[in-house]
């Protein structure tokens, strides 16, 4: 076999090593993606659990709001909808409002003393508060995950890599302007 033929095997080893790299990290962060979500997916069915039985408890003090408890429940169905569905937009705005609504129940909470006694309700509020705490933090780990493929595929040579190989963006999970907005506890009182 001559030199010329040796440098053309050497250079096309060297190109298939290089494009097998490039496809297991490629692979390994769409995975980190779908683990991402899937931290999220588990905290947002808890919240979902947990949310009926705070609605529950607020119901038996709070006769004259039902308008808000009804707020809660719907954004919680708005939630559960995207998420079954992984409408990442949809999410981010259900998300905005069920925050919303669940800030408004706990603010007129506190015009109910025995509603803020109960350790049902204070357990359940720490709770829900609790997740949410968490949903946010995995809502940041989500979205860096999201940035890292979608860099990751747009940049060359990686590029040609996920187009031969179909590999896709995904989508950011944004937040709705109620959710990023400062909060008017003014407002929260009023409602």
């Amino acid at each position: 076999m001559e030199l010329t033929g040796i440098i053309l095997i050497v250079v096309l080893a060297v190109v298939i090593i290089y494009f097998v790299m490039i496809y297991n990290q490629l692979v390994q962060i769409k995975h980190n993606v779908s683990k991402a979500w899937a931290n999220i997916d588990v905290l947002l069915k808890q919240r979902h659990d947990e949310l009926p039985k705070l609605v529950e408890t607020c119901r038996q003090y709070m006769k004259f709001e039902q308008e808000t408890l009804t707020r809660v429940m719907q954004a919680r169905t708005q939630v559960s909808e995207a998420r079954e569905q992984k409408d990442i937009g949809a999410l981010g705005q259900a998300e905005g409002q069920l925050r919303g609504a669940v800030g408004r129940l706990f603010a007129v909470a506190e015009a109910y003393p025995d509603l803020k006694a109960n350790e049902n309700f204070l357990h359940l509020q720490a709770r829900i508060s609790s997740i949410e705490n968490t949903i946010a933090d995995r809502r940041e780990f989500y979205n860096e995950s999201v940035n890292i493929n979608n860099v990751r595929i747009e940049q060359f040579p990686d590029s040609i890599v996920a187009a031969m190989l179909s590999f896709r963006s995904f989508e950011l999970l944004k937040f709705s302007r109620e959710e990023t907005g400062e909060v008017s506890v003014k407002e929260l009182f009023q409602a």
